[in-house]
């Protein structure tokens, strides 16, 4: 039996049982083929992981000098996430030093039975790929172990989580800061007020608060956990519901700064004084969270590292010079402000 790096056109074309002229034009997207034939031809290569070479006579030493980037381009806040952005210009910034170039591609799209990142994979446009946790799907992981492709994970996935790289923020580590910085501060009733709670970033976050209230002999008030929308609309609504509890909190971390924006705007409509009588604390640094008033006190996140570090990775995976697989927490500090100064220091 062939090698899969023996696997030729005439193997394809023997396979599908055509001609291989017609494996050629469909490889090459030229004339017109049917979508029966072309179906037929797509599935004997994946059947024979074969992949067309078509940059390669471009390179001599075969390889494309690019690393593949996944994106959901459904998603309209892709662009807009400043925070995905800043890991894009960490990768960008890795890739460049190292010779590669960044090619952005839909995760989502499919034509003919192919995703976009399979076909840049088939094609050799691509000597490795990134790909945000979120993307990370079991049928495309399986895919990429089959091939033996080099990738790895923005984000602590679902699957595969020993078996492939990744790389995240320690969000467990800042979901403890947050909590023994309130407590340092004077606070003891302290709410969370959570993004979405099948996201593990969010999981690993009230991993955090719970473990740091429990190590400071505190008990968890269940009430006092609440997912929503990161929106400021969602801080200001719920704030206002918290506090008509009997025993409301006298502290509260948001999951962004965004939300905590809301929080603070209904803090002002109903007389609260921050820091002394609610402290506010979020996590991540921007873009809004030392211009409010008062200014927040954060937890930083940096997501350049997160894109910095998942280059560098990759880049010695697609070199053979780091065989074994790495899971990469990136640390997390708090930037004191106003926001949570209740002792006036």
């Amino acid at each position: 039996m062939k090698s899969k790096s023996n696997v030729t056109i005439k193997d394809v074309a023997k396979r599908a049982g055509v001609a291989t002229s017609t494996v050629s034009r469909v490889i090459n997207n030229k004339s017109l083929i049917s979508e029966e034939t072309k179906e037929k031809i797509i599935e004997a290569m994946r059947e024979l992981n074969y992949f067309p070479n078509s940059l390669a006579r471009n390179f001599a030493n075969g390889n494309a000098c690019a690393i593949g980037l996944v994106i959901d381009a459904n998603d309209n806040n892709t662009f807009s996430n400043v925070f995905f952005n800043k890991s894009v210009f960490g990768i960008e910034t890795v890739a460049q030093n190292n010779g590669y170039n960044i090619l952005i591609t839909n995760g989502g799209e499919e034509k003919n039975g192919v995703t976009s990142v399979e076909k840049l994979i088939l094609e050799r446009k691509i000597d490795g790929l990134i790909l945000p946790s979120v993307m990370a799907k079991k049928k495309l992981i399986k895919k990429l172990f089959e091939l033996d492709f080099p990738f790895v994970i923005l984000g602590e996935p679902e699957n595969f989580k020993l078996e492939s790289s990744w790389v995240d923020i320690n969000n467990t580590q800042g979901g403890e800061l947050a909590v023994n910085h309130l407590i340092q501060k004077g606070y003891k009733r302290i709410a969370f007020f959570s993004g979405n709670p099948k996201a593990i970033f969010s999981q690993n976050r009230l991993k955090g608060y719970r473990q740091a209230l429990a190590s400071a002999g505190l008990s968890v008030d269940e009430k006092y956990i609440v997912y929503c929308e990161e929106t400021p609309a969602a801080g200001y609504n719920l704030l206002k519901e918290i506090f008509k509890m009997p025993q409301p909190p006298d502290a509260v971390i948001c999951s962004d700064n965004i939300m905590a924006f809301g929080v603070l705007r209904a803090a002002g409509e109903m007389g609260l004084l921050v820091p002394k009588e609610l402290g506010v604390l979020s996590f991540d640094n921007y873009p809004i969270a030392e211009y409010t008033n008062p200014p927040l006190t954060v937890v930083d996140v940096d997501t350049y590292s997160l894109g910095e570090q998942a280059a560098s990775i990759l880049i010695k995976k697609i070199g053979h010079e780091k065989e074994v697989n790495q899971q990469t927490l990136i640390s997390t500090s708090i930037i004191a402000r106003e926001s949570t100064n209740l002792k006036g220091e």
